[in-house]
């Protein structure tokens, strides 16, 4: 934890009030596989092959190889199971929800055959490039004396107080007042700690410093994430002797990410509590994307494509908000019962913290063979360091936001592979088949960092491993008229972590995430 006064110090030096971004940001960088479903049911693996809308997100040269108008759009329905095993005991935690997943159109314009520039395209396009839809629950007895989230809270009292000491300040005191205002609005106290304490939770001593009272307890864990983000795309690409294509996407993100969290420790005897979490992120960006693909061989229908993202920029909005309830015996074996608000100990506002992320840049090589008619494949290698990625302040300071060093020390480069095919049986209609992997974002042993002067109250994080997904599809070609159909099984596994404790064993979740996509179309 001393680590950690060390990061957020410049923090506290400017007078603000540190919140917990990594997990978050994470989040918000990573993109699920969407699309059309043509798109999805060739795994995504479309970027040299091109001809699709959804390809103007990923290689918008790809909106180049058309040569007529297009308009579409896709509806899903997802199915999302979440299991989780701790302790022996199991849990299982299910959302299935309707989307709408994107609408756009492509304005083709020949410019003629004898002229180098054959074709300029146009095309514009709504896309929800994330879900953060997802239900998950745990449970079980943490077994050490020493493992509970009082521990988390009593760490991050002595490291506030550790901090003040440090700069020569007056000692925080986590229960000044009652309601205990004055601390929740101290720059050297954690509501997290400041919850624990005027909950009963843990004590202090002759010292000054805290410590836990109770012994290890049973535990229950129940979260909702809700949101997701919607991408616009606006394209211009370019058809060169059917040979080069160029493409330029101009991309404008909204951010909407809600999440709700209810943590609980039983200790028998009537004792516990409940620490009920709210966070909510939003705000807009931006990027661009520039993408070719090329020909190389005159007489070859081999195509190479090659695309790169500028980071996605964005300007970011977090609400923060908590709860405890508790239930104690005091010294003198009297059970007392209360509750405490940030809502009402701050006067009645949630804490908001803005701030600007910039995610990594993005960088995609593809190919794609056709042959004849009747089969094209396609490949593609994407990316990401995660690393890279980089908070700053917004509201007047400049710099780097500290937890920019937690990011460097705790993700890493992301790669990514999609692999997909479409065979046309007769002319009208196609089959198609794909699978893309992406590696692990987070290390292993990565943690989510909890500054002593944090205002987030959520201690939960979990550490993905590799994603993979398997898509198959449909689709039927008329003169006018298009329909594809889409199935995707997205599959993940992570290890989570109520709290952050050296101790605290990794509660093994899997995620099982079914979706079917429908698009409907014109081409004129």
């Amino acid at each position: 934890m001393k680590k950690i006064v060390t990061l957020v110090l410049f923090a506290f030096l400017v007078g603000s009030v540190s919140a917990q971004t990594l997990y978050e940001s994470v989040r918000i960088a990573n993109r699920d596989l969407t699309g059309s479903a043509r798109f999805v049911g060739m795994g995504g693996a479309m970027g040299a092959l091109g001809g699709d809308i959804s390809t103007m997100g990923v290689n918008p040269a790809g909106i180049g190889i058309y040569r007529s108008n297009d308009f579409m759009g896709t509806i899903s329905y997802s199915m999302n199971e979440t299991k989780s095993k701790y302790d022996g005991q199991s849990f299982t935690a299910d959302k299935n929800r309707f989307t709408f997943d994107n609408i756009g159109a492509v304005f083709s314009t020949k410019i003629g055959n004898q002229t180098t520039l054959r074709y300029v395209n146009f095309g514009i396009n709504y896309q929800r490039t994330k879900s953060f839809y997802k239900n998950m629950s745990m449970g079980g007895l943490t077994r050490s004396l020493e493992v509970s989230q009082v521990t988390q809270m009593v760490n991050q009292a002595n490291d506030g107080w550790d901090a003040a000491l440090y700069e020569g300040r007056d000692i925080p005191d986590l229960g000044e007042e009652y309601p205990p205002r004055s601390a929740y609005e101290n720059g050297y106290v954690g509501w997290l700690s400041a919850h624990g304490f005027n909950g009963l939770l843990m004590g202090e001593d002759e010292n000054g410093y805290y410590s836990r009272i109770l012994d290890a307890p049973d535990m229950l864990f129940d979260s909702q994430e809700r949101g997701g983000i919607d991408r616009y795309d606006f394209n211009v690409s370019f058809n060169f002797n059917d040979r080069f294509y160029l493409g330029l996407t101009f991309g404008a993100y909204d951010v909407n990410y809600k999440k709700s969290v209810i943590y609980d420790e039983d200790y028998g005897n009537g004792e516990g509590y409940n620490l009920a979490s709210w966070n909510n992120i939003e705000g807009a960006g931006f990027d661009v994307k520039l993408g070719m693909i090329i020909r190389p061989f005159e007489f070859s229908p081999f195509r190479l494509g090659l695309a790169v993202h500028t980071p996605r920029f964005f300007n970011l909005s977090q609400y923060t908000t908590s709860d405890l309830q508790f239930d104690m015996v005091n010294d003198n074996d009297q059970l007392i019962s209360g509750g405490i608000n940030t809502w009402d100990e701050r006067g009645g506002y949630d804490a908001r913290r803005d701030f600007k992320l910039q995610t990594p840049w993005m960088f995609n090589v593809s190919m794609g063979y056709t042959f004849g008619t009747e089969l094209a494949i396609g490949a593609e290698y994407e990316y990401e360091d995660y690393s890279s990625m980089k908070l700053k302040y917004r509201g007047g300071w400049s710099g780097t936001m500290p937890e920019t060093d937690a990011i460097k020390n705790m993700v890493r480069g992301v790669s990514t592979f999609r692999i997909g095919a479409e065979y046309k049986v007769v002319p009208e209609f196609a089959l198609r088949l794909g699978y893309n992997y992406s590696t692990a974002a987070f290390y292993g042993d990565s943690w989510k960092p909890l500054p002593y002067n944090s205002v987030n109250t959520d201690t939960d994080f979990a550490n993905t491993k590799g994603v993979s997904n398997y898509t198959l599809g449909f689709g039927y070609r008329g003169q006018i008229f298009y329909a594809d159909l889409a199935y995707k099984y997205n599959n993940y596994k992570e290890d989570f972590y109520a709290f952050e404790h050296v101790d605290l064993a990794a509660t093994k979740v899997t995620n099982n995430n079914h979706q079917i996509s429908l698009t409907l179309g014109m081409r004129f």
